[in-house]
């Protein structure tokens, strides 16, 4: 392979002018139709086939890429039996240069349930476009990608800016721990060819004045853990003091996995000693956002007199650097739903047969996914308290993520757009999310450079009510992307 030339004079002004147009003109509106899309992953809606919402959504972005015009562009809906579908599309080399080096674009376009507390007005398939912000699921996470990576390229093709080959993975499964890439992947990554640069747009973003790019992703262990104590309610006032309480024994077994108190993980096996590069970088990421690390969250609070918030519920921690570990580099367990607890406007005075808890484990990047889930299986369900039968089934575990060490030649392509686009150098920030397609591509591609960045940023909300795709932040990124690959040689 011949020696990388110096990185091209690229201008930002006129990648700029075209991306804008086409997001105003069309891309916005074709994000607008896919958030009406209820195209739920296969974890939360196991008819996915039946129902064709995940097919109209894969088949709208496949008509919309198609409709480009884009020159040499081979597009393809890729199917393995049984399994959701991707988007492949392959588009060679321009500018004389050779096809060996290629840049894989990643996203996904399935999306997570619907979840409550949308404000009025708004829904998970609602779309509703107000101060440059398109609220509704997906949009932001990640429907936009396919979409922001063709501009890019297009929009240095209309430049006449050289650039090398560019292939893109679109999967649909991403929301359920893409269980179906790997047979993908295997498939596909014969054709990609020699992988140079991964550009994952499915990430999260400190503010929206820089580019961010994300430097490691946090694993997952999900599943459902059910405590029984009863065939069937029984009055609380007969049972009371008699019969243990379902919950308090979930309550209390989940203590073996967090400290109540403090929420900090305890077993070592769900945790792992923070690499000297991260925790510095932590602490520049700190420094760029101070306290948004925590006022970035919707909390709760009570009002004065003057029915002015004053009083907060407090976070973990106020230490920026802290809160930046905590969310990249620490696990974290959360409930996130619950069965066997009727809705409190009709519960009545009866002890509950059973509590049913879904469990969702975040594991720091160097720990591994199906262990921690073997070791969370072991630990939750050993010598359960009264007898009582308690059952944890795992649904999905997943390894994190640590990035390479950037090249010189990206961090310098990656600044250099920064600069251009915001007027700040690039940011590099851990995210507490999962991505499991980062890890298969670097066993995949281990000398492949990683671009993972995003628009996920303050109040954006992913995953709950009022997410919302910020639409300003989104076409910068795509003209920083755009460099980027230019960059590529």
């Amino acid at each position: 392979m011949t020696a990388r030339p110096a990185i091209p004079a690229i201008a930002a002004g006129p990648l700029a002018a075209r991306i804008d147009r086409q997001w105003d003109a069309d891309i916005v509106p074709q994000l607008v139709e896919y958030v009406r899309i209820p195209a739920k992953s296969p974890h939360f809606d196991p008819d996915w086939a039946k129902h064709g919402h995940i097919e109209a959504a894969i088949r709208q972005a496949e008509k919309w890429v198609a409709a480009q015009g884009v020159a040499g562009l081979a597009l393809e809906i890729v199917r393995i039996g049984g399994r959701t579908p991707v988007l492949f599309f392959d588009i060679p080399a321009t500018g004389g240069l050779a096809g060996e080096r290629t840049v894989l674009f990643y996203g996904h376009l399935d999306k997570q349930p619907e979840m409550t507390g949308w404000r009025e007005g708004l829904g998970p398939w609602i779309p509703v476009y107000e101060d440059g912000k398109l609220y509704g699921r997906g949009g932001a996470d990640d429907g936009y990608a396919v979409f922001a990576a063709l501009s890019a390229v297009m929009a240095l093709d209309g430049e006449g800016v050289a650039r090398p080959r560019c292939v893109g993975l679109i999967e649909t499964c991403e929301e359920s721990g893409s269980y179906d890439l790997p047979a993908y992947l295997e498939a596909l990554a014969p054709r990609m060819g020699d992988v140079q640069l991964v550009v994952a747009l499915d990430s999260g973003a400190g503010n929206y004045e820089q580019l961010w790019v994300t430097t490691s992703l946090r694993g997952l262990v999900n599943g459902t853990l059910e405590v029984g104590v009863l065939d069937e309610g029984v009055h609380s006032g007969d049972a009371g003091g008699v019969v243990p309480s379902s919950f308090r024994i979930a309550r209390q077994i989940l203590d073996r996995i967090d400290d109540s108190r403090t929420g900090v993980v305890k077993p070592a096996v769900f945790n792992c000693a923070i690499p000297a590069d991260r925790l510095d970088q932590a602490k520049q990421a700190a420094a760029i956002l101070g306290d948004a690390m925590w006022q970035r969250f919707p909390w709760a609070s009570c009002c004065d007199d003057q029915g002015t918030a004053s009083i907060f519920a407090e976070p973990a921690t106020r230490d920026p650097v802290e809160i930046v570990l905590n969310r990249t580099w620490r696990a974290a367990l959360a409930v996130t739903g619950a069965d066997g607890l009727p809705p409190t406007s009709s519960a009545g005075n009866v002890q509950l047969p059973f509590t049913k808890l879904k469990l969702s484990l975040r594991l720091p990047p160097l720990v591994d996914g199906p262990e921690a889930g073997e070791a969370f299986k072991r630990t939750l369900e050993a010598d359960p308290p009264y007898r009582a039968r308690v059952v944890f089934a795992c649904d999905s575990a997943a390894t994190g993520w640590n990035a390479p060490p950037v090249a010189p030649w990206l961090s310098a392509a990656l600044d250099a757009a920064s600069q251009a686009c915001f007027g700040k150098p690039a940011a590099y920030m851990g995210e507490g999310g999962t991505i499991p397609f980062m890890g298969m591509l670097g066993v995949k591609f281990p000398g492949a450079q990683m671009l993972v960045t995003g628009v996920l940023g303050p109040k954006s909300n992913a995953h709950g009510p009022n997410e919302f795709l910020h639409v300003p932040y989104a076409k910068q990124v795509t003209v920083a992307t755009a460099m980027v690959v230019a960059s590529v040689r």
